[in-house]
This record gives structure tokens, sequence and C-alpha cells, in this order.
């Protein structure tokens, strides 16, 4: 949300109601992605646990998940580009703001949220012994 906030500032775009809805359904999608994200990682340090490897389990995870995510993307993306370029004037800003979010959600649900909780894991090394 902040990564797209700073993309419009920097193409002037004016916030107004639209955009500031826009950015709170980037919220809420972001996140769901994420949460999907880690409740993978989850079900399968469940059942890997005694398997050993903690980032082997993290990549398993996200390979499952991968999939899922980009196809959900891609569905969300479309009808925002279609919005964007039949919708009018007044939508536009709008599903410029979506579509930028879906990419940058998209990126920050897979790249950024899985190396978090590995290097979190990392810095406390005695749980997963």
């Amino acid at each position: 949300m902040l990564a797209v906030t700073g993309i419009l500032y920097l193409l002037n775009m004016e916030f107004d109601l639209l955009i500031v809805t826009a950015l709170l359904t980037l919220a809420g999608y972001s996140l769901t992605d994420t949460v999907v994200v880690y409740d993978r990682i989850r079900e399968n340090l469940r059942k890997f646990r005694a398997k050993g490897e903690f980032v082997a389990t993290v990549n398993r995870s996200i390979n499952e998940v991968l999939s899922r995510s980009i196809n959900t993307s891609l569905t969300v993306l479309f009808v925002v580009v279609t919005l964007y370029l039949f919708g009018g004037e007044v939508l536009q800003y709008f599903a410029l703001a979506l579509i930028l979010g879906v990419l940058v959600g998209t990126y920050s649900s897979i790249f950024v949220a899985s190396p978090i909780i590995v290097e979190w894991e990392a810095r406390r090394p005695k749980r997963f012994k």
C-alpha cells in the first residue's frame, strides 16, 4: 500500500475518495494473499517437521501456493485492466491504483513475506531444532 501511494505521488495524481478506496481494497487483497502464503507454510511445517529443513519447507510451500497466487492475480488484473480501458475517465485513476497495487501486492506476498519468515526463524534457531 505504501509503495502504491509513493508511485501515485510520483505520478502527481490527486488523492480523492476513489484512490483511498483503491488503497484500502489493496490492503485487504495483499493481506489475504500474504495470509494464504503463511498458512501454507504453517501447514507444511506441521506435515514435514520431522524431515528437517525449515528453508526447504518454506520453499516447498511457496511452490505450492505460487500457481494459485499468480492465477488469482492475473484474473484480478484482467478485470482491472478492462476497467481501466473501458471504465471512462472517472474510473481510470481508481483502476490504475488497483493495477499497481495488484502487481506490488502479489510481488510482496510471494517474494517478501516468505524471506521475512525465514530470516525471523534464523534469528531464533532454538525452536526448529
